[in-house]
C-alpha cells in the first residue's frame, strides 16, 4: 500500500527519465491521470494510456526526448505531502525558474498548472514543481 501515491508516480516517472527509459508504468487512478494530462499538455511527457490489467489498471507513461536525447524533463519534485499540505492563493504563487517550470496545482476545478490556474483565477493545494 502506497501511503502518498501522486509521490510515487513522479518518483516513478523521475527514476525511469534518469535511467533513459522510454516508457514506465504506474498503478492507474483518476487523480494521477489528471496530472499526467496536465504533464503532457504542458510538454514534459509524449503521452500516457490506460491499460486495463487486473482490477485497478496500469498508466503506462511515455516520455519525451530530443533527438540529440536531451531530457524534456529535466526536474520534477513533490511539494505537498501528507503530512504538510501547501496550499496557495492565486496571487501567491511563486514563478519556477522565471517561467521556465511550472507548478501542478489541485484546484476545485480540476488538477491545473500554475498557467492554467491564473487563467481561472483559481488556487489550490500545489502538488508539484516541475522543470
Amino acid at each position: 500500500m502506497v501511503n502518498d501515491p501522486v509521490a510515487d508516480l513522479l518518483t516513478r516517472i523521475r527514476n525511469a527519465n534518469q535511467a533513459g527509459h522510454a516508457a514506465c508504468d504506474v498503478p492507474a487512478s483518476k487523480h494521477k491521470a489528471a496530472v499526467l494530462e496536465v504533464l503532457k499538455r504542458e510538454g514534459y511527457i509524449a503521452d500516457y494510456s490506460k491499460i486495463e490489467a487486473g482490477p485497478q489498471g496500469t498508466l503506462r507513461v511515455t516520455l519525451k526526448y530530443s533527438f540529440g536525447g536531451e531530457k524534456a524533463l529535466k526536474h520534477i519534485e513533490r511539494v505537498s505531502r501528507p503530512g504538510c499540505r501547501v496550499y496557495r492563493g492565486v496571487g501567491d504563487l511563486p514563478k519556477v525558474l522565471d517561467g521556465l517550470g511550472i507548478h501542478i496545482l489541485s484546484t476545485p476545478r480540476g488538477v491545473k498548472s500554475d498557467r492554467e490556474a491564473k487563467k481561472e483565477n483559481v488556487g489550490g493545494e500545489v502538488l508539484a514543481r516541475v522543470w
